[in-house]
């Protein structure tokens, strides 16, 4: 098994649990420790093929009001694929749920501060991957994440509903009566 593969593993599983802590209402504790954990957002998209709805969670960095993502993984990030055949998205953020529209774009010197921001903001991920970002120069961060991909995110909409951030906080009362009947059943 390669390094990256390794990676990839590891960032699905994490996913996985990030996304089950937003459903549960968790989200906003995900982003307490920014500089370990780094900031989180949920980017709702569809699949490009199967237009199967998916959730992928993802550091971000907010500039004038938008919000910006990148794809550690490059192009080949089965999310940005997604975003870029169907750039409707929804975001969930710790101050709400929003309806927006994904743009990709141009890694440059000129949009560098935000990528940077963006790997600052990932906590543990960027030193993981072995992206330093606030000791490397421009052209050094520029040559390491050629392959990256940078995304612009305009929220349009406020967004509410029974199907996003906290929709399955209901099962904190069902396992609160799970516990305490499994504990009285134990001190019988």
């Amino acid at each position: 098994m390669t390094e990256e593969t390794l990676r990839k593993r590891v960032f699905r599983v994490l996913n996985f649990f990030q996304v089950l802590m937003w459903r549960l209402g968790l989200g906003r504790w995900l982003s307490m420790f920014p500089s370990t954990t780094g900031t989180y957002l949920v980017l709702t998209h569809h699949g490009r093929k199967s237009g199967q709805k998916y959730r992928t969670p993802v550091n971000f960095a907010q500039f004038e009001g938008d919000l910006y993502i990148t794809a550690g993984f490059g192009s080949v990030s089965d999310w940005y694929q997604n975003i870029i055949a169907n750039p409707q998205v929804e975001v969930w953020l710790p101050d709400g749920w929003y309806v927006a529209t994904a743009n990709d774009v141009k890694v440059d010197h000129e949009t560098l501060p935000i990528l940077r921001k963006i790997l600052v903001n990932s906590g543990f991920a960027a030193p993981m991957m072995g992206i330093h970002p606030n000791r490397l120069s421009d052209d050094e961060l520029l040559e390491l994440c050629k392959e990256y991909r940078l995304v612009r995110i305009q929220r349009s909409a406020p967004r509410t509903g029974n199907d996003g951030p906290g929709d399955l906080v209901w099962l904190w009362p069902l396992l609160v009566i799970l516990l305490v009947t499994k504990r009285r059943k134990k001190h019988r």
